[in-house]
């Protein structure tokens, strides 16, 4: 049986207990998932027969802590779940998505952004070098 992008977004929606509606916007679905964790999302996406794509950081002005964009491809939809951290860590998917190895620990590297649950293995970061020198406003 085949589904629409549509019907599986809004599948999606319901079983992670969203009632916000999916917004297009640059192309892909984006929805905002309150309260829920990033291990909610990832558990709930890989149930979807979704893939893992990437991560992308920002650090907020003002000290406002850090906006995380979780991207998934559905059936060729990109998808995304924007999260605030209002701290320097979120928990890890490595574990639940092996793809987010990588990305998880550039992030780390570039912005000090902890993932509880995970060792780190250096990607860039020379012997001395802090996580964040070379991104995150307060460490340069």
């Amino acid at each position: 049986v085949w589904f629409s992008a549509m019907t599986a977004l809004e599948r999606i929606a319901e079983e992670l207990g969203v009632n916000e509606r999916w917004i297009e916007k640059g192309g892909a679905h984006w929805l905002n998932p309150g309260t829920l964790t990033v291990r909610d999302i990832a558990h709930t996406m890989n149930a979807s027969n979704a893939r893992f794509v990437t991560i992308t950081a920002y650090q907020l002005p003002d000290d406002e802590g850090f906006r995380l964009e979780y991207h998934w491809d559905l059936d060729g939809q990109l998808v995304g779940f924007p999260l605030h951290i209002s701290g320097d860590s979120i928990e890890s998917i490595y574990d639940l998505c092996e793809a987010a190895d990588w990305i998880e620990r550039e992030i780390h590297e570039g912005f000090a952004i902890n993932f509880r649950g995970r060792e780190y293995e250096p990607l860039l970061l020379r012997q001395g070098d802090k996580p964040g020198v070379n991104l995150r406003e307060e460490v340069r």
